[in-house]
């Protein structure tokens, strides 16, 4: 199921802002650039949930055959088990942020396309 996230605090003045997105639960962040028209994904995670933020840029999302679209600013996630895949609109950066990681102790990956 896509979630759409609340980020845990943000705070702007004249120097700039900060945009915390959370303080826990995550073992594995990266982040991630694609041009526009990439498509990403075409998987499913066993032992990992999910949480993107669109740091600039824009994307279509599509979630067990649902779509949404999400821009810069906004913040989403996704529950272990959903196939998902993303399609960029532009090019685009976003934070990708993992419950377990990727790659498991054994050195097989969590990473399913059937």
């Amino acid at each position: 199921m896509l979630k759409i996230k609340k980020t845990d605090f943000e705070f702007t003045d004249a120097r700039g802002s900060i945009v915390q997105l959370i303080h826990g639960g995550y073992q594995q962040l990266n982040v991630i650039t694609s041009k526009k028209g990439v498509v990403r994904g075409g998987h499913y995670h066993k032992q990992n949930e999910e949480a993107f933020y669109v740091i600039s840029g824009s994307l279509e999302v599509t979630v067990n055959g649902d779509s949404h679209r999400f821009a810069a600013g906004e913040f989403f996630g996704i529950e272990a088990n959903d196939m998902h895949s993303f399609t960029f609109l532009e090019d685009t950066v976003l934070v990708s942020m993992y419950s377990n990681g990727v790659e498991l102790e054994d050195g097989t990956k969590d990473i399913f396309t059937e």
